[in-house]
Protein backbone atom coordinates (compact mmCIF):
# COMPACT_ATOMS: atom_id res chain seq x y z
CA UNK A 1 0.00 0.00 0.00
CA UNK A 2 1.14 3.70 -1.18
CA UNK A 3 1.72 6.21 1.77
CA UNK A 4 -1.15 9.06 1.81
CA UNK A 5 -0.01 12.30 0.45
CA UNK A 6 -1.82 15.76 1.43
CA UNK A 7 -0.31 19.12 0.13
CA UNK A 8 -1.07 22.20 1.30
CA UNK A 9 0.51 24.19 -1.67
CA UNK A 10 2.12 23.74 -4.79
CA UNK A 11 4.72 26.59 -5.07
CA UNK A 12 8.09 25.15 -4.73
CA UNK A 13 9.56 28.37 -2.08
CA UNK A 14 6.17 27.97 0.24
CA UNK A 15 6.30 25.66 3.17
CA UNK A 16 3.63 22.60 2.48
CA UNK A 17 2.47 19.61 4.57
CA UNK A 18 2.84 16.46 3.43
CA UNK A 19 1.38 12.91 5.12
CA UNK A 20 2.91 9.23 4.92
CA UNK A 21 1.04 6.51 6.10
CA UNK A 22 2.67 3.32 6.22
CA UNK A 23 1.29 -0.37 7.19
CA UNK A 24 3.53 -2.30 8.64
CA UNK A 25 4.02 -1.50 12.60
CA UNK A 26 7.43 -3.81 12.91
CA UNK A 27 8.93 -2.13 9.49
CA UNK A 28 7.63 0.98 10.62
CA UNK A 29 9.98 0.85 13.58
CA UNK A 30 12.68 0.24 12.46
CA UNK A 31 12.19 2.90 9.38
CA UNK A 32 12.06 5.94 12.62
CA UNK A 33 14.65 4.17 14.34
CA UNK A 34 15.15 4.16 18.24
CA UNK A 35 13.78 7.27 19.79
CA UNK A 36 13.15 8.51 16.07
CA UNK A 37 17.11 8.63 15.68
CA UNK A 38 16.40 7.81 11.78
CA UNK A 39 13.78 11.14 11.67
CA UNK A 40 16.07 13.17 13.33
CA UNK A 41 18.96 12.23 11.08
CA UNK A 42 16.00 13.15 7.77
CA UNK A 43 15.40 16.86 9.52
CA UNK A 44 18.59 17.48 9.85
CA UNK A 45 20.39 16.66 6.36
CA UNK A 46 16.83 18.43 4.48
CA UNK A 47 15.57 21.27 6.67
CA UNK A 48 12.40 19.92 7.38
CA UNK A 49 10.12 19.13 11.01
CA UNK A 50 8.43 15.62 10.82
CA UNK A 51 6.04 14.29 13.47
CA UNK A 52 5.80 10.62 13.73
CA UNK A 53 2.07 10.26 14.57
CA UNK A 54 1.41 6.33 14.83
CA UNK A 55 2.41 4.25 11.53
CA UNK A 56 2.34 7.86 9.91
CA UNK A 57 4.51 10.97 9.64
CA UNK A 58 3.77 14.61 8.99
CA UNK A 59 6.86 16.15 7.58
CA UNK A 60 6.20 20.29 7.41
CA UNK A 61 8.86 22.23 5.01
CA UNK A 62 9.80 23.66 1.95
CA UNK A 63 8.49 21.87 -1.01
CA UNK A 64 11.38 20.71 -2.55
CA UNK A 65 12.71 19.48 0.91
CA UNK A 66 9.75 17.84 2.12
CA UNK A 67 9.59 15.67 -1.52
CA UNK A 68 13.17 14.90 -0.64
CA UNK A 69 12.43 13.86 2.97
CA UNK A 70 8.96 12.14 1.68
CA UNK A 71 10.77 10.50 -1.13
CA UNK A 72 13.60 9.02 1.43
CA UNK A 73 10.76 7.64 3.75
CA UNK A 74 9.13 5.82 1.02
CA UNK A 75 12.06 4.51 -0.78
CA UNK A 76 13.74 3.09 2.65
CA UNK A 77 10.26 1.67 3.71
CA UNK A 78 10.39 0.07 0.47
CA UNK A 79 13.88 -1.07 1.48
CA UNK A 80 13.29 -2.47 4.68
CA UNK A 81 10.16 -4.65 3.18
CA UNK A 82 12.64 -6.38 1.18
CA UNK A 83 15.06 -7.51 3.96
CA UNK A 84 17.62 -4.58 3.63
CA UNK A 85 18.80 -3.50 7.07
CA UNK A 86 18.64 0.08 7.01
CA UNK A 87 20.92 2.00 9.50
CA UNK A 88 21.31 5.67 10.15
CA UNK A 89 24.17 5.95 7.73
CA UNK A 90 22.08 4.36 5.34
CA UNK A 91 19.69 6.84 5.78
CA UNK A 92 22.09 9.74 5.50
CA UNK A 93 23.75 8.52 2.43
CA UNK A 94 19.99 8.10 0.77
CA UNK A 95 19.28 11.75 1.51
CA UNK A 96 22.51 12.75 -0.18
CA UNK A 97 22.10 10.29 -3.49
CA UNK A 98 17.87 11.95 -3.85
CA UNK A 99 19.35 15.04 -3.39
CA UNK A 100 21.88 14.91 -6.45
CA UNK A 101 19.14 12.39 -8.31
CA UNK A 102 15.86 12.87 -7.39
CA UNK A 103 14.70 10.18 -9.83
CA UNK A 104 17.01 7.49 -8.58
CA UNK A 105 15.36 3.63 -7.21
CA UNK A 106 17.84 3.40 -4.14
CA UNK A 107 16.96 -0.07 -4.21
CA UNK A 108 18.94 -0.40 -7.84
CA UNK A 109 22.29 0.89 -5.46
CA UNK A 110 21.58 -0.63 -1.78
CA UNK A 111 20.12 -3.70 -3.26
CA UNK A 112 23.15 -4.47 -5.08
CA UNK A 113 25.24 -7.00 -2.89
CA UNK A 114 28.78 -7.18 -3.47
CA UNK A 115 30.48 -9.29 -0.32
CA UNK A 116 29.16 -10.36 2.74
CA UNK A 117 31.45 -9.81 5.59
CA UNK A 118 32.43 -12.64 8.50
CA UNK A 119 30.18 -10.62 10.70
CA UNK A 120 26.92 -11.23 8.13
CA UNK A 121 27.16 -7.34 7.48
CA UNK A 122 26.24 -6.59 3.44
CA UNK A 123 28.40 -4.45 1.49
CA UNK A 124 26.82 -2.69 -0.94
CA UNK A 125 26.97 0.78 -3.19
CA UNK A 126 26.30 3.81 -0.93
CA UNK A 127 26.68 6.26 -3.82
CA UNK A 128 25.59 6.54 -7.60
CA UNK A 129 29.47 7.00 -8.32
CA UNK A 130 29.87 4.28 -6.18
CA UNK A 131 27.40 1.96 -8.20
CA UNK A 132 28.84 3.31 -11.61
CA UNK A 133 32.22 1.81 -10.20
CA UNK A 134 31.29 -1.46 -8.99
CA UNK A 135 29.40 -1.81 -12.60
CA UNK A 136 32.91 -0.80 -14.41
CA UNK A 137 34.99 -3.76 -12.54
CA UNK A 138 32.31 -6.21 -13.57
CA UNK A 139 32.40 -5.42 -16.92
CA UNK A 140 36.44 -3.96 -17.91
CA UNK A 141 39.58 -5.75 -16.69
CA UNK A 142 41.41 -2.70 -15.71
CA UNK A 143 39.30 -0.45 -13.87
CA UNK A 144 40.67 2.71 -12.40
CA UNK A 145 39.00 4.94 -9.23
CA UNK A 146 39.97 8.40 -8.51
CA UNK A 147 38.78 10.70 -6.03
CA UNK A 148 39.36 11.40 -2.63
CA UNK A 149 39.96 9.96 0.61
CA UNK A 150 37.13 8.34 2.08
CA UNK A 151 35.21 7.60 -0.98
CA UNK A 152 34.91 3.91 -0.79
CA UNK A 153 37.39 3.29 -3.53
CA UNK A 154 39.66 0.86 -2.12
CA UNK A 155 37.24 -0.85 -0.09
CA UNK A 156 34.88 -1.70 -2.85
CA UNK A 157 37.76 -2.99 -4.29
CA UNK A 158 38.50 -5.41 -2.06
CA UNK A 159 35.00 -6.13 -1.76
CA UNK A 160 34.79 -6.94 -5.13
CA UNK A 161 38.23 -9.30 -4.67
CA UNK A 162 36.97 -10.88 -1.73
CA UNK A 163 33.73 -11.93 -3.64
CA UNK A 164 35.60 -12.88 -6.93
CA UNK A 165 37.84 -15.47 -4.74
CA UNK A 166 34.95 -17.15 -2.84
CA UNK A 167 33.07 -17.58 -6.18
CA UNK A 168 36.01 -19.37 -7.45
CA UNK A 169 36.66 -16.89 -10.61
CA UNK A 170 39.84 -15.91 -9.61
CA UNK A 171 42.94 -18.46 -7.93
CA UNK A 172 44.28 -14.99 -6.08
CA UNK A 173 43.78 -11.61 -4.37
CA UNK A 174 47.06 -9.96 -4.90
CA UNK A 175 46.85 -6.04 -2.73
CA UNK A 176 50.28 -3.75 -3.45
CA UNK A 177 51.25 -0.18 -2.97
CA UNK A 178 53.93 1.94 -4.20
CA UNK A 179 56.15 2.30 -0.42
CA UNK A 180 56.25 6.26 -0.93
CA UNK A 181 54.36 8.05 2.03
CA UNK A 182 54.67 11.88 2.45
CA UNK A 183 57.99 11.69 1.76
CA UNK A 184 59.76 9.22 4.52
CA UNK A 185 61.97 6.26 3.20
CA UNK A 186 62.13 2.89 3.88
CA UNK A 187 65.33 2.53 5.53
CA UNK A 188 64.41 5.11 8.26
CA UNK A 189 62.45 2.72 9.53
CA UNK A 190 63.23 0.14 12.07
CA UNK A 191 63.28 -3.78 12.03
CA UNK A 192 63.33 -5.90 8.90
CA UNK A 193 61.75 -5.79 5.26
CA UNK A 194 58.55 -6.66 6.54
CA UNK A 195 58.17 -4.52 9.67
CA UNK A 196 59.25 -1.65 7.44
CA UNK A 197 56.67 -2.12 4.95
CA UNK A 198 53.30 -3.19 7.18
CA UNK A 199 52.55 0.23 7.87
CA UNK A 200 52.03 0.97 4.22
CA UNK A 201 50.19 -1.43 3.55
CA UNK A 202 48.24 -2.07 6.62
CA UNK A 203 45.29 0.08 4.97
CA UNK A 204 44.83 -2.92 2.62
CA UNK A 205 44.85 -6.06 5.53
CA UNK A 206 42.65 -4.03 7.57
CA UNK A 207 39.92 -3.97 4.87
CA UNK A 208 40.51 -7.76 4.22
CA UNK A 209 40.33 -8.48 7.73
CA UNK A 210 37.44 -6.94 7.78
CA UNK A 211 35.66 -8.78 5.17
CA UNK A 212 36.96 -12.46 5.66
CA UNK A 213 38.19 -12.34 9.28
CA UNK A 214 41.88 -11.97 10.88
CA UNK A 215 42.01 -15.73 11.22
CA UNK A 216 40.82 -16.59 7.80
CA UNK A 217 42.70 -13.69 6.31
CA UNK A 218 45.96 -15.17 7.50
CA UNK A 219 45.45 -18.78 6.36
CA UNK A 220 44.50 -17.84 2.90
CA UNK A 221 47.74 -15.87 3.37
CA UNK A 222 49.95 -18.54 4.27
CA UNK A 223 48.16 -20.94 1.46
CA UNK A 224 49.31 -17.79 -1.17
CA UNK A 225 45.54 -17.15 -1.91
CA UNK A 226 46.48 -13.67 -0.78
CA UNK A 227 49.46 -11.91 -1.34
CA UNK A 228 50.27 -8.32 0.06
CA UNK A 229 53.17 -6.80 -1.12
CA UNK A 230 55.21 -3.57 -1.87
CA UNK A 231 54.80 -2.75 -5.75
CA UNK A 232 58.17 -3.01 -5.73
CA UNK A 233 57.82 -6.87 -5.54
CA UNK A 234 55.54 -7.13 -8.67
CA UNK A 235 58.41 -6.43 -11.01
CA UNK A 236 59.11 -9.56 -13.49
CA UNK A 237 56.47 -11.74 -12.74
CA UNK A 238 53.14 -12.23 -14.45
CA UNK A 239 50.10 -12.17 -12.62
CA UNK A 240 47.82 -15.23 -13.88
CA UNK A 241 43.67 -15.57 -12.77
CA UNK A 242 44.02 -13.15 -10.25
CA UNK A 243 42.54 -10.24 -8.98
CA UNK A 244 45.08 -7.53 -8.43
CA UNK A 245 44.65 -4.04 -6.34
CA UNK A 246 46.86 -1.23 -6.78
CA UNK A 247 46.59 1.15 -4.19
CA UNK A 248 47.70 4.99 -3.33
CA UNK A 249 48.64 4.92 -7.45
CA UNK A 250 49.01 8.48 -7.54
CA UNK A 251 52.37 7.43 -5.53
CA UNK A 252 53.49 5.56 -8.65
CA UNK A 253 56.19 6.75 -11.17
CA UNK A 254 54.97 6.58 -14.97
CA UNK A 255 58.17 3.39 -14.99
CA UNK A 256 56.33 2.18 -12.01
CA UNK A 257 52.57 2.62 -13.46
CA UNK A 258 53.21 0.82 -17.25
CA UNK A 259 55.51 -1.88 -14.79
CA UNK A 260 52.03 -2.34 -12.63
CA UNK A 261 49.70 -2.78 -15.88
CA UNK A 262 52.21 -4.95 -17.94
CA UNK A 263 52.36 -7.22 -15.37
CA UNK A 264 48.49 -8.24 -15.79
CA UNK A 265 48.50 -12.10 -17.58
CA UNK A 266 45.28 -14.11 -18.63
CA UNK A 267 42.08 -14.36 -16.24
CA UNK A 268 43.44 -11.66 -14.11
CA UNK A 269 41.76 -8.03 -13.01
CA UNK A 270 43.09 -5.17 -12.07
CA UNK A 271 41.53 -2.29 -10.17
CA UNK A 272 44.20 0.92 -9.49
CA UNK A 273 43.05 3.45 -6.85
CA UNK A 274 44.60 6.86 -5.72
CA UNK A 275 43.84 10.34 -4.86
CA UNK A 276 45.75 12.77 -7.21
CA UNK A 277 45.41 15.57 -4.56
CA UNK A 278 47.64 13.57 -2.43
CA UNK A 279 50.57 12.84 -4.39
CA UNK A 280 53.86 12.34 -1.95
CA UNK A 281 56.64 12.04 -5.48
CA UNK A 282 59.37 13.79 -4.45
CA UNK A 283 60.93 16.84 -6.79
CA UNK A 284 59.84 16.47 -10.20
CA UNK A 285 58.47 13.02 -10.72
CA UNK A 286 55.27 13.17 -12.54
CA UNK A 287 52.75 10.77 -11.62
CA UNK A 288 52.03 7.83 -13.17
CA UNK A 289 48.19 7.71 -12.21
CA UNK A 290 47.84 11.35 -13.87
CA UNK A 291 49.60 10.40 -17.08
CA UNK A 292 47.81 6.77 -17.45
CA UNK A 293 44.76 9.07 -17.42
CA UNK A 294 45.91 10.87 -20.42
CA UNK A 295 47.03 7.90 -22.53
CA UNK A 296 44.85 4.85 -21.64
CA UNK A 297 41.03 6.69 -21.96
CA UNK A 298 40.27 5.31 -25.29
CA UNK A 299 41.12 1.58 -25.22
CA UNK A 300 38.20 -0.82 -24.58
CA UNK A 301 38.47 -2.96 -21.20
CA UNK A 302 39.88 0.32 -19.40
CA UNK A 303 37.84 2.27 -17.55
CA UNK A 304 38.00 5.38 -15.46
CA UNK A 305 35.55 6.27 -12.34
CA UNK A 306 35.88 9.33 -11.14
CA UNK A 307 34.56 10.13 -7.23
CA UNK A 308 33.96 13.87 -5.63
CA UNK A 309 33.61 14.57 -1.78
CA UNK A 310 29.94 13.99 -2.42
CA UNK A 311 30.77 10.46 -2.45
CA UNK A 312 32.47 10.51 1.04
CA UNK A 313 31.04 7.89 3.08
CA UNK A 314 33.01 8.49 6.36
CA UNK A 315 32.68 10.89 9.38
CA UNK A 316 30.12 13.15 8.36
CA UNK A 317 33.03 15.87 9.19
CA UNK A 318 35.46 14.66 6.12
CA UNK A 319 33.27 15.90 3.82
CA UNK A 320 33.18 18.97 5.17
CA UNK A 321 37.21 18.95 5.38
CA UNK A 322 38.08 18.06 2.32
CA UNK A 323 35.37 20.77 0.67
CA UNK A 324 37.77 23.34 3.11
CA UNK A 325 40.64 22.03 1.52
CA UNK A 326 39.41 22.55 -1.73
CA UNK A 327 38.30 26.18 -1.28
CA UNK A 328 41.59 26.74 0.21
CA UNK A 329 43.63 25.67 -2.59
CA UNK A 330 40.98 27.22 -5.15
CA UNK A 331 41.37 30.59 -3.46
CA UNK A 332 45.23 29.97 -3.62
CA UNK A 333 44.96 29.61 -7.30
CA UNK A 334 43.14 32.72 -7.74
CA UNK A 335 45.87 34.60 -5.34
CA UNK A 336 48.53 33.59 -7.68
CA UNK A 337 47.50 33.98 -10.86
CA UNK A 338 46.74 37.68 -9.90
CA UNK A 339 49.75 38.26 -8.40
CA UNK A 340 51.27 36.49 -11.28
Amino acid sequence: MRPSKTKHSAALHAEISQDLAFTDNQTVQQLFGDLNRNLLIIEQATGVKIHARGNGVKITGPAHAVELAASTLEQMYGLLLKGYPVFGQDIAFGVKILESSPHIRLEEIFLDKVCITARKRVISPKSVNQKLYIEAIRNNDIVFGIGPAGTGKTYLAVAMAVSALLKEQVAKIILTRPAVEAGEKLGFLPGDMAQKVDPYLRPLTDAINDMMGQDRTQELIERGMIEVAPLAFMRGRTLNNAFIILDEAQNTTREQMKMFLTRIGFDSQAVITGDITQIDLSGSQQSGLIQAEKILTDIKGIAFRHFSKADVVRHPLVQEIIQAYDQRDQTHSSRSAKES
